[in-house]
């Protein structure tokens, strides 16, 4: 395991950080398979990785209780814990010290090391600067239940800016990948929150699991990279390659795919890939923008939709009808395998969805687009 800087604190920390929001599961969302996520993270951990994320609503709350089971043993002692605030779910001041407290209850501990706002956007920041939210973090770092304090972000890069610019942050978490450089706070949001002294934390590295996965349409490419350089490998190592990135954060669901990243982030070296693999990824980058029509990476925000439309699938089956050349016929079919319900044509365009979406997708005016596809 490589460890690098974070931030403009002392601390190392591994390059390579555990996500708890993707757990395996026995069937629902909120039912951890918890002897084989608890493999998962233990081999992590044995492995030097040293940070461990998770939030209030992962797997409908179930992911800090399990970590709280999993981190026994000694385990809580060899990393530093991290979860989030559900920020949209504050409704007065002392609602940050309740959910604070229910997470310490949950993760049976007596500290969170890195506590985040969750999902941090502009129609959230003057709300929070109103409950006075720095005040409340004040409190809980002279108090000992957090250490360091940040924020998840998903909104532009002028709202980005502003937020950096308005507290001594700790460090803050960013959507990112080498298809997501524009999106969002983008690269420049990277390096400047870096210059300001921020560690930087990437989530979504595999843009939602689709680069892990390459399309037909993209194997060409791949035919011509270079050898024992795949999809996975290269997606982590682009990102480790740059100076600003303190930490990938990676949502694995399987021991293989644990495996495989701790192999990734044993050759994490900043500046390490060649002028033949930068320009693979100049390739890909490019094709991925001509093919992908709705930039939904699945973090599920967007849900419970009201109507019960299960947007993130509605959304994923369009992509990769697009996407994966000859997959349209499967994807028609496992739409029409929906309960009725959770089909895009039961949309009632209220909007909701729009307004919690990370990626600012025009939800409602592609639902009808979709049934239609599918229809």
């Amino acid at each position: 395991m490589q460890y690098r800087k974070f931030g403009n604190f002392d601390q190392e920390i591994s390059a390579l950080g555990f996500g708890a929001m993707r757990l395996p599961t026995t069937g629902h969302i909120k039912d951890i398979d918890e002897p084989a996520a608890t493999e998962m993270l233990r081999h992590a951990i044995d492995g030097g990785v040293t940070y461990v994320d998770s939030a209030y609503v992962y797997h409908e709350g179930n992911s800090e209780r399990f970590l709280g089971r999993a981190l026994q043993d000694g385990y809580r002692e060899k990393i530093s814990l991290a979860t989030k605030s559900p920020i949209w779910k504050v409704e007065k001041h002392d609602d940050f010290d309740r959910f604070l407290d229910e997470q310490l209850e949950r993760l049976q501990t007596e500290r969170i090391d890195f506590y985040l706002l969750h999902c941090l956007q502009k129609r959230f920041w003057p709300k929070m600067q109103e409950l006075e939210v720095f005040r409340f973090a004040e409190r809980a770092r002279a108090d000992g239940r957090i250490g360091q304090f940040g924020f998840s972000f998903h909104d532009g890069y002028d709202v980005f800016r502003e937020i950096v610019d308005a507290y001594d942050w700790s460090f803050c978490q960013i959507q990112y990948n080498y298809v997501n450089e524009d999106v969002q706070a983008g690269t420049k949001g990277l390096d400047y929150a870096a210059d300001k002294g921020l560690g930087v934390i990437v989530m979504e590295p595999l843009y939602g699991g689709t680069l892990a996965s390459p399309p037909t349409k993209i194997q060409a490419i791949w035919d011509d990279a270079p050898p024992d350089t795949g999809p996975v490998d290269l997606a982590l190592r682009w990102l480790w390659n740059k100076p600003a990135v303190s930490l990938v954060l990676s949502g694995m669901s399987t021991l293989e795919q644990v495996q495989q990243n701790l192999a990734s982030a044993d050759r994490s070296e900043i500046g390490s890939l060649s002028d033949e693999e930068l320009e693979l990824v100049a390739r890909l980058q490019s094709k991925y923008a001509e093919l992908t029509p709705i930039p939904c990476t699945r973090c599920g925000y967007c849900m419970p939709c009201r109507s019960g439309v299960d947007i993130p699938v509605n959304l994923g089956l369009y992509n990769d009808a697009t996407v994966f050349e000859g997959s349209a016929g499967l994807c028609r079919n496992l739409y029409r395998g929906l309960a009725d319900l959770q089909q895009a044509t039961h949309c009632t365009t209220c909007g909701e969805c729009e307004e919690r979406c990370p990626q600012q997708i025009e939800i409602a005016q592609l639902m009808p687009k979709i049934h239609a596809k599918f229809e």
